[in-house]
């Protein structure tokens, strides 16, 4: 029995029975977050223990604080605040309460590693990608048996915060609510390799992609290959899009393995969201969303260079497709030639 005039008033027996059931305590350290399994981390950061050691390593120039007082953060922390706010788009402060840290040092640290990653943006964004063109071209055939294409092409909506009152407007798509207008190509493996993040969600797919740098280097020749889009866009010399009416079973077959192919863009978006759940809200200005769209872009293609884990689920986005405008003659010249020549 339990003493009131003993230094420690529980009987030994009590005291053998609280020792059995005493779970040891595994002591981790707390400015280490990565001493955690793989599962852990996946489900909070979307990056492994050693794919977080390499944005580690690739970033700490960038963000490393200069010196270690008044208990400054981390790199491996810093990593993992910016890598908790992408993959789950909450508020900053839930950020901070699950990071153990306020809400302006989280703001802060978002910030930092987002400019940071900005400076990689040509590394790991290249046209038609970082594979040789014809391994591009091979990869997108072996899909449906489309020929020569090196990019798949199209445009996804993220939701912002109300921009100011002068740009408001501008800003409102067609569901009357405020996005950013983002173009991406992709190849066959669901790497982006081209982004344009600046256009406001009132604008159209084909303007954006007539005034992108993307749309002029192909006006100019620059690339030895083919864009597969949807109905969004005019059909050109270097952009398949479908027929729009549809005469013949040839015309039906080109149309088929175009939308397979094509399909690729669509994966990557949903993978894309479904990684970074960010993307699905930000509650950011448009100048800001550009750029954290930019961030979650290089790190999805680390994570797809690194083999990282990819979500078991996401949606594809549903078909919105705006109304095209008139196709060039060269374009359906081009499309006709290649229905000929591969889907006779």
């Amino acid at each position: 029995m339990a003493s009131p005039y003993l230094e420690n008033p529980v009987d030994i027996g009590a005291q053998i029975v609280q020792r059995a059931l005493r779970r040891e305590r595994v002591i981790r350290d707390k400015q280490n977050p990565l001493a955690f399994s793989d599962e852990h981390l996946y489900e909070r950061y979307r990056f492994s223990a050693e794919g977080m050691l390499y944005l580690c390593r690739l970033l700490e120039p960038h963000i490393k604080n200069p010196t270690r007082r008044s208990h400054a953060t981390t790199v491996p922390q810093m990593i993992c605040i910016a890598l908790r706010f992408f993959a789950s788009g909450t508020y900053l402060y839930e950020v901070g309460d699950a990071e153990k840290l306020s809400k302006n040092t989280v703001c802060r640290t978002i910030r930092r590693v987002v400019i940071a990653l900005q400076r990689y943006i040509n590394t790991f964004i290249v046209f038609p990608g970082h594979l040789p063109t014809e391994a591009i071209k091979e990869g997108f055939s072996k899909i449906a048996g489309f020929p020569k294409v090196i990019g798949a092409l199209d445009c996804t909506h993220i939701p912002i915060s109300t921009p100011t009152k002068q740009t408001e407007a501008d800003y409102l798509n067609r569901n009357a609510t405020h996005s950013i207008n983002v173009q991406m190509t992709c190849d066959h493996q669901c790497m982006v390799t081209s982004l344009d993040a600046r256009w406001p969600g009132s604008m159209h797919d084909t303007q954006i992609f007539e005034k992108s740098l993307l749309g002029q280097h192909f006006q100019e020749g620059l690339f030895d290959g083919l864009l597969v889009g949807d109905q969004t866009y005019a059909c050109q010399s270097f952009l398949m899009t479908p027929y729009p009416d549809l005469e013949t079973k040839p015309q039906h077959d080109f149309n088929m393995a175009l939308n397979q192919t094509r399909l690729k863009i669509d994966t990557t978006f949903a993978i894309l969201k479904a990684r970074f759940n960010c993307l699905r809200d930000l509650r950011v200005s448009p100048e800001r969303a550009s750029q954290i769209v930019g961030a979650c872009v290089i790190l999805h293609n680390i994570a797809t260079i690194r083999k990282e884990w990819v979500p078991n689920e996401y949606d594809l986005p549903p078909d919105d497709i705006d109304s095209f405008t008139q196709d060039h003659p060269a374009g359906t010249a081009v499309r006709d030639a290649i229905t000929a020549e591969y889907f006779p």
